[in-house]
């Protein structure tokens, strides 16, 4: 809502998001401008106009770059200027070593969504052409319009944190790929086994039965049949403590042993896919051991940074919810707002109006896909235990204006679990449900934003 200055809440952030940034890209200072590449670095020093004063290209590494900074204070020291200010693409960890470089020789650093370069290369001439010196003047250009922004600069922990949040995201992808192609293996040479149970991967008993069978049965399954009931299952109860369990189904346990007579499927399959099975069993228990691992390391790093008991105040959101999704987001307290770690999800609303037209609001997906997924995932998991947040899907699948599809309240859910982390993290005030459903707005507004 506009002030007697006529000024909204966006134009007052926008000024200060610019003032920020032109402290640091001054009219005295020469800009930098570097195209960051495995071997090979391409640079261009630069005036706020865009006129390009000195190019250089080095065959090294981005950490062996001090050469190329020193070169470029040297020249912008010859055309007048007080110094240069650093910028780049956030490519790979690159950036990162350059980050650093800028910041011991004490001069600023800035990067450039690769998505605006990827823009303003069809801007610049109409075309889709790419090079690296022409992409290079690109990267300059928009850092001379202030079209950048400060990265992130982390401690040991939050790095740490969103190091274990990327390998624990490439861990369950491996896990969930095991998971799929056993099933799919089983729906060509076996798929009787797969009715032996209504969700087959997350019954240990059903696991057990088909590790006992893969192990012992050289690609047909009826040979266990002359162990006899009760010797199936003395096999498959001995698999239970590789599933972590202690206590076997006798009803899908005795299913799949009616299963090991069916001859179902594509017999010339059935040998190598079942072959094929067993090492998949082992290469799933082993990620998962992996993920375990990962997982109480997250919840470790959370304990050092003395968030855990707050983050898993809410609800419905556990310890090691809570930490993926901070894995993501780093420290919230860099975010201006609530508002701001949405956005950077791309959870945020994105309007399609114009004069008195009104057109079909979508999410933006504009922001960080591994934010947008973990919180995503913590919504499904709060939403049948939390109160305030079930309150709030009714509410917005019920209300007689504006009223949301059950996806679009999901993502309003989701949006208001970023609005809450970030509100007790940063306030570090434990999750009171009072405040949530703004019931008590002035005791913490930013946790009472997010009802």
């Amino acid at each position: 809502m506009a002030k007697r200055s006529g000024l909204t809440r966006g134009d007052r952030r926008r000024n200060n998001r610019i003032a920020v940034l032109r402290a640091l890209v001054r009219e005295d200072r020469a800009i930098l401008a570097i195209d960051l590449g495995e071997d090979k670095q391409v640079a261009a020093l630069m005036d706020h106009d865009g006129r390009v004063l000195g190019r250089r290209t080095m065959l090294v590494k981005a950490h062996a770059l001090g050469g190329l900074l020193a070169w470029a204070a040297g020249q912008a020291a010859r055309h007048g200027y007080a110094g240069i200010v650093v910028g780049c693409e956030p490519t790979g960890h690159r950036w990162r070593s350059v980050m650093g470089l800028a910041d011991a020789a004490e001069m600023g650093f800035v990067c450039v969504q690769s998505l605006a370069v990827h823009l303003a290369r069809e801007a610049d001439d109409y075309t889709r052409g790419k090079t690296d010196h022409k992409d290079v003047v690109l990267i300059g250009r928009l850092i001379a319009r202030l079209d950048c922004y400060l990265p992130e600069r982390v401690d040991a922990d939050w790095a740490r944190l969103r190091h274990l949040g990327a390998r624990r995201f490439r861990l369950v992808v491996e896990t969930v790929a095991c998971g799929r192609q056993i099933a799919d293996l089983l729906s060509c040479c076996w798929p009787a086994a797969l009715a032996c149970a209504a969700k087959p991967l997350d019954s240990t008993t059903w696991l057990a039965c088909l590790a006992a069978t893969v192990d012992r049965c050289a690609g047909d399954p009826a040979r266990l049949r002359r162990l006899g009931r009760d010797g199936f299952f003395a096999a498959a109860r001995g698999q239970l403590p590789r599933f972590g369990a202690k206590r076997l189904c006798h009803r899908v346990a005795g299913r799949f042993f009616d299963a090991l007579a069916d001859r179902g499927g594509v017999g010339a399959q059935r040998r190598g896919g079942l072959e094929r099975v067993r090492f998949l069993l082992d290469d799933w228990r082993a990620a998962l051991a992996r993920l375990d691992d990962v997982e109480q390391r997250m919840v470790d790093v959370l304990d050092t940074l003395g968030l855990t008991d707050l983050a898993a105040s809410i609800p419905g959101v556990s310890a090691v919810g809570a930490a993926v999704i901070l894995a993501e987001t780093g420290d919230p307290a860099r975010f201006a707002s609530a508002r701001s770690v949405v956005k950077h999800a791309g959870l945020n609303p994105s309007e399609n109006t114009s004069a008195t037209f009104r057109g079909v609001t979508r999410v933006s997906r504009r922001g960080r896909p591994g934010l947008r997924a973990a919180a995503w995932r913590a919504m499904w998991g709060a939403l049948p235990h939390n109160p305030v947040l079930a309150d709030k899907f009714t509410h917005l699948t019920t209300r007689e204006r504006g009223r949301l599809t059950p996806a679009q309240a999901r993502v309003a859910c989701a949006a208001a679990l970023l609005r809450w982390l970030y509100a007790i993290v940063t306030h570090r005030r434990a999750w009171d449900a009072a405040i949530a459903a703004g019931a008590d707005d002035a005791s913490c507004p930013a946790l009472a934003a997010a009802a």
